[in-house]
C-alpha cells in the first residue's frame, strides 16, 4: 500500500519504520521537521496524503487532529482511509470520522497500548472504532505495527476503549504504589509483598508486569530510575480525557476523578513531570498520613 504517516515522534517514527520495512511505500510528515530513514519526506501533511491509500496520524491531542484532518481530507483520494492512532477525546475522534465519511473516505480511530517499546518492536495493541470494511482493509497494517487489533464498534469507540482502559491503569497503579508504601511502613519485605500479591486476589498488570518497586518482579522503569516507559504526564492526559468523557456521558467515576487529581498534583507541583507514572511509589513512600 501507499501510506502517508503524519506525526513522526517517539511513537510514530518506529511505527512508520516498521511499515516501510514490511515493504509498504511510506511518505512521512512531521510539523517539527523530523525525518526518518526509509520514509520519504513530504513538505506538508496534504502533500503526503495526495496519493495515499491510507493516511495514518499519530498526534498529541484532538485540536491538532482536527487541524490536520482539515488539511489532509481534501487532499486524499476517494476511497482512501484516514487511520488515526492518536489518543484524543471521543468527540474529536467522532467529528473527524464524520468529516472523512462525508468526503467519501473511510475512517478509523485506533489508539494504541504498548508504549515506545511496543511501537519499536511491533507489539502494540490497537483499539479500533469505525466500519468493519475499513477495519478489514487496515488489518494487515495493524498486524505489522502490533500484536493485536480489536474492533470495538463504530467511530469513537476505539478512543472510548483506550480511555476506559487507562483509567483502570491509573487507578490500579496508584493503589499498587499505596500498598507498597504501606507494606514498607509495616515492615513487610517488598519481595514477599510481590510474591503474595502477584499470585493472589490483588494481582494486576500494574504489579505483575510493571511493578513500581525497584528490583522486584520483571524489569520495569522502576529499575531504571523511573525513566519513562509511560510518562506520568501522559497518564495525566489520559485521565483528563476519561473525566472529560465521563462528564459528557454523565457517568459517575469517583476513582477516576481522584486518580486524575493525584496525577495532576504529582506532575504539576511535586516534580513528577518527566518521570514514569509508576514513580508514584517514591511519592507515597515519602509522605505521611497527615
Amino acid at each position: 500500500m501507499k501510506i502517508a504517516f503524519i506525526g513522526l515522534g517517539n511513537m510514530g517514527a518506529p511505527m512508520a519504520t516498521n511499515l516501510a520495512k514490511a515493504g509498504h511505500e511510506v511518505t512521512g510528515y512531521d510539523a517539527a521537521g523530523v525525518t526518518v530513514d526509509g520514509i520519504t519526506p513530504a513538505q506538508s501533511a496534504a502533500e503526503a496524503a495526495q496519493t495515499a491509500d491510507v493516511v495514518i496520524t499519530m498526534l498529541p491531542n484532538g485540536a491538532i487532529l482536527r487541524k490536520v484532518a482539515d488539511e489532509v481530507i481534501p487532499a486524499m483520494p476517494a476511497g482512501a482511509i484516514l487511520l488515526d492512532c492518536s489518543t484524543v477525546d471521543v468527540d474529536s475522534a467522532r467529528a473527524v470520522a464524520d468529516q472523512a465519511l462525508a468526503a467519501g473516505l473511510g475512517a478509523l480511530d485506533a489508539p494504541v497500548s504498548g508504549g515506545i517499546g511496543g511501537a519499536a518492536a511491533g507489539t502494540l495493541t490497537f483499539m479500533v472504532g469505525g466500519t468493519e470494511d475499513a477495519f478489514n482493509t487496515a488489518k494487515p497494517l495493524f498486524d505489522i505495527m502490533g500484536q493485536k487489533a480489536v474492533h470495538c464498534g463504530p467511530s469513537g469507540n476505539g478512543q472510548a476503549a483506550k480511555i476506559c482502559n487507562n483509567m483502570i491503569l491509573g487507578v490500579t497503579m496508584i493503589a499498587t504504589c499505596e500498598a507498597f508504601a504501606l507494606a514498607d511502613k509495616l515492615g513487610l519485605d517488598r519481595q514477599a509483598m510481590f510474591d503474595v500479591v502477584s499470585t493472589s486476589s490483588g494481582a494486576s498488570w500494574s504489579i505483575n508486569a510493571y511493578c513500581p518497586a525497584p528490583g522486584v518482579g520483571p524489569q520495569s522503569p522502576a529499575d531504571n530510575g523511573y525513566k519513562p516507559g509511560f510518562a506520568a504526564d501522559l497518564m495525566l492526559k489520559d485521565l483528563r480525557l476519561s473525566q472529560q468523557a465521563a462528564a459528557s456521558a454523565d457517568a459517575d467515576t469517583p476513582m477516576g476523578q481522584l486518580a486524575e487529581a493525584l496525577y495532576q498534583s504529582f506532575v504539576e507541583t511535586e516534580g513528577g513531570s518527566g518521570q514514569d507514572f509508576s514513580a508514584m511509589l517514591p511519592r507515597f513512600s515519602g509522605r505521611s498520613r497527615g
